[in-house]
């Protein structure tokens, strides 16, 4: 069942994505070859504390850490590790904030020092295809249309999308209906409405598509071992437009 949000609501929501946003930025400014992402984790952890916010996906089925890490090959849900991050890696850091029982998600690919011109081209085209999806989030419009916006525009670059991990609707819970696909056709699919609050977050590929799962249960990797990225916001429906609540 979709729940519409309140004027209210989307602006309690905006707040932690404030606050989220705001992590992200002081993540990529401690980056750096050395660093571990149990190291990150940790810093989230007490930087979401001293805000009086929670990380909310920790302990989420039993998921044990505040944020996912996935580095390089890794699609999504990586745990975070003691093994130091080296120059050249690329690693997602997702997060879900509860801010007063108000909720953000935002994914961001960070780079370790100086990476590849091939992955550079992987983060730029990943964000590049988030925005072209979130500006089809619009009152009138189709969950197709998003997800068509997306793969049109990464294809074209020659990146594969993701299918097996989708973004969301968000509110009181962290995963609520509809279930938002980064392909499609255009005019296929749920119609927006204004008061909808979801997530888009495109997992892009070097390689395949394709994944396959670590023995942890939790974290995705590519099924051919190449580089992955992917970029989320939380965004709200509005008649103005696409409100992105957890905008840096």
């Amino acid at each position: 069942m979709i729940t519409l949000k309140s004027e209210r609501e989307i602006n309690l929501m905006h707040e932690a994505g404030k606050l989220l946003a705001s992590c992200h930025k002081e993540i990529a400014k401690i980056i750096k070859p050395g660093i571990t992402t149990l190291e990150i984790d940790q810093f989230v952890e007490d930087y979401l504390e001293k805000h009086g916010a929670t990380p909310e996906q920790k302990g989420y089925h039993g998921f044990p850490y505040a944020t996912c890490a996935s580095v390089n090959d890794e699609i999504c849900h990586g745990f975070p590790s003691d093994k130091p991050l080296k120059e050249g890696d690329i690693v997602t850091i997702d997060m879900v904030v509860n801010l007063n029982g108000a909720l953000a998600d935002s994914a961001w690919t960070h780079t370790v020092g100086k990476i590849s011109e091939q992955a550079q081209k992987l983060l730029t085209v990943t964000e590049n295809a988030l925005y072209r999806g979130i500006e089809q989030a619009v009152p009138g419009n189709r969950l197709g249309d998003i997800g068509h916006a997306i793969q049109s525009y990464a294809e074209a670059e020659n990146f594969s999308v993701v299918r097996e991990f989708t973004g969301h609707g968000i509110g009181k819970s962290m995963h609520e209906d509809p279930t938002v696909l980064h392909y499609g056709k255009p005019g296929k699919g749920m119609r927006l409405k204004e008061g909808m609050v979801i997530t888009i977050e495109p997992m892009l590929n070097v390689g395949t598509w394709k994944s396959k799962m670590d023995p942890n249960g939790w974290t995705a990797r590519t099924a051919d071992g190449k580089l992955s990225a992917q970029y989320e916001h939380t965004i709200a429906i509005t008649k103005e437009g696409p409100l992105v609540l957890t905008q840096q």
